[in-house]
């Protein structure tokens, strides 16, 4: 059965946004070491899982990357390659490549994601959809990005769970920009 994994950005104290969205705070002076973790990561997988909200920035910016040269070019070739499932209870029809529509009951259809044939599952984000999958527990790999931060307030991933969530670690990795990589798995009752 397919996994389906974690990547987020969060602050030291929790955060993955500032209270209006505000993504100042993020380390970008990644060294190779943190790019080949995030590409091993990202090759792991076949298919994106993403919120509606997020969905417009994360493809365009994607698509907009299409100059061979440009050093993040062979990512966004993947990122819109890809095949990514957009959750929505709104949309009826995907205007972008690659992308179908999710729009009944999310436990229902990450699990029948996760038995469909392929490489396993990624999703980024928003901070609200990360929410619900965290809620219901569907994330089988927590890929924390700990960044050398701390912003007091703001978008929180963890805010609908609803009582105790055990997890083991697998793996933490610390990279000369500050970053701390946490990968972590929920303990199965």
């Amino acid at each position: 059965m397919r996994k389906l994994k974690l990547q987020v950005q969060l602050s030291l104290d929790g955060f993955v946004a500032g209270p209006n969205g505000e993504m100042d705070w993020m380390t970008w002076s990644w060294d190779d070491e943190l790019k080949k973790y995030v590409a091993d990561l990202t090759d792991s997988a076949d298919c994106i899982l993403l919120g509606r909200k997020m969905t417009d920035g994360f493809i365009n910016y994607w698509k907009s990357v299409t100059d061979p040269a440009d050093p993040q070019y062979d990512f966004a070739k993947r990122m819109t390659d890809y095949h990514k499932v957009v959750f929505s209870k709104t949309l009826q029809k995907s205007e972008w490549e690659n992308t179908e529509l999710a729009g009944r009951d999310i436990t229902e259809e990450v699990n029948r994601l996760k038995t469909l044939p392929g490489k396993d599952i990624i999703t980024y984000g928003g901070a609200g959809f990360v929410s619900s999958l965290i809620k219901y527990n569907l994330i089988d790999e927590y890929h924390l990005f700990i960044n050398p931060a701390i912003i007091g307030e703001g978008m929180a991933i963890y805010k609908d769970v609803t009582g105790k969530m055990n997890l083991d670690l697998i793996r933490a990795k610390s990279f000369d920009c500050g970053i701390v990589v946490l990968c972590y798995q929920p303990i199965q009752k």
